[in-house]
């Protein structure tokens, strides 16, 4: 497997992107993005698991409901959810589909049905969206797509991100180099079970619909569903996975050697974009890696780390560059999991600070220059009880945070 620089969702063969400004942000940047296979996609996808659900969710199952069901396009808006927006917000996703599908069988001469349409949104919940502009920025991205367009529609769909997040790798299988590229938006409202986040990913390799399903599920469960910034879960969350087949070569059978390590890459590419949305986190100064082993059970390990990543307390000494160790400890026993405090060990980076029940002198005025000087820190958590392990990533929480979110539409 080897990274490609620069590389996004049109790196594998055949996809095609745009991302433009039709006016739903009044800040006039960049708000509908539109992707865009050459032929059709198996595909498969993820969403949210908040009960209060987004119009363009129901629309995508629908879409993808059928046993053969394929993709063409994908067409996103941002600055707007179209959530809590009754029967019409779902007519507006549909309508997004068929004038999706209208402009590119006339412009690009894609014979393209609405059911081969998926559609996303993000934003302000509660509020209509302005179907004038989105038809003008859904003729405006047909237009322009390229084979270029990645980082553009990355743009796109960005609301309170600082930067657009983009990735994509190559590996070869059967004697065939293949590609996996994806984008992804996100920075508050993230907790696992997915997030205020969306995640749009193609590959051009040869792989059917339930092993797609399979490699998605298990690379979502150890990315996207292992980040958090503040616990809240969206209405909005979903990753879609789509699979054009055009590297050629054989099919990869889910219980093949070829298929774990696709699943690898994909992984792999689903936890680059994963941390660069935890490390974008409203207000954030330090991406958080929360490595948790000698747990149980993963499921032991998992809630562990997401406890710990979740604390108030943890995060906010860790924007203070404090090396309160005792608030890790405090979250470690609250978590639902096995937990003996006389078998756990805690580590802040380099300084282990808590072994075996007993509390460990470290130099506090260096790990609080270390915490002050680094971007990027670990914790290590030890709960010396069995084999299992689990790594979570989050971010600190600071006083911007609390003043972006005070103030989030007012």
């Amino acid at each position: 497997m080897e990274w490609m620089d620069g590389g996004s969702i049109t790196t594998p063969e055949g996809f095609l992107a745009a991302g433009v400004a039709c006016g739903i942000k009044a800040s006039g940047r960049k708000d509908l993005a539109l992707i865009v296979s050459e032929l059709p996609c198996v595909a498969a996808a993820t969403f949210t698991t908040n009960k209060v659900k987004a119009a363009h969710i129901v629309v995508c199952r629908e879409n993808l409901r059928p046993q053969k069901a394929t993709v063409r396009a994908i067409v996103v808006n941002s600055g707007n959810a179209n959530c809590c927006t009754g029967k019409q917000g779902v007519e507006d996703a549909r309508q997004m589909c068929e004038w999706t599908a209208r402009e590119l069988s006339a412009q690009r001469h894609l014979n393209i049905q609405p059911h081969e349409v998926l559609v996303a949104s993000t934003g302000v919940i509660g509020v209509p969206l302005p179907m004038d502009k989105v038809k003008q920025g859904i003729t405006m991205a047909v237009a322009h797509l390229s084979r270029q367009g990645g980082k553009e529609a990355a743009e796109a769909i960005m609301t309170t991100d600082t930067k657009p997040k983009f990735a994509a790798v190559r590996l070869e299988l059967f004697g065939k180099v293949m590609h996996i590229g994806g984008i992804a938006k996100g920075a508050g409202m993230i907790a696992p079970n997915m997030a205020t986040m969306l995640c749009f990913i193609g590959t051009d390799a040869c792989i059917g619909r339930k092993a797609l399903q399979s490699a998605l599920r298990y690379a979502v469960e150890r990315s996207f569903n292992s980040i958090t910034v503040d616990g809240d879960t969206s209405t909005n969350d979903t990753v879609v996975l789509m699979a054009n087949w055009m590297a050629g070569g054989s099919e990869i059978a889910e219980d093949s050697d070829a298929f774990l390590r696709f699943r690898e890459a994909l992984t792999a590419l689903c936890q680059r974009l994963a941390k660069m949305i935890a490390a974008d986190g409203e207000g954030a100064t330090k991406l958080v890696e929360i490595c948790v082993t000698g747990a149980e059970s993963e499921r032991d390990a998992k809630a562990v780390a997401l406890t710990v990543a979740n604390s108030l307390l943890v995060k906010t000494a860790l924007f203070g560059n404090d090396p309160n160790w005792g608030r890790i400890a405090a979250a470690v026993g609250r978590a639902p999991a096995r937990v003996k405090s006389e078998t756990l060990a805690i580590r802040l980076g380099e300084f282990e600070c808590f072994r075996r029940g007993e509390p460990v002198t470290f130099d506090e005025v260096a790990a609080h220059e270390w915490l002050k000087a680094s971007r990027e820190i670990t914790l290590h958590i030890d709960l010396g009880i069995g084999a299992a392990s689990w790594t979570v990533w989050t971010c600190d929480l600071s006083t911007e945070y609390v003043r972006f979110n005070a103030e989030y539409t007012t």
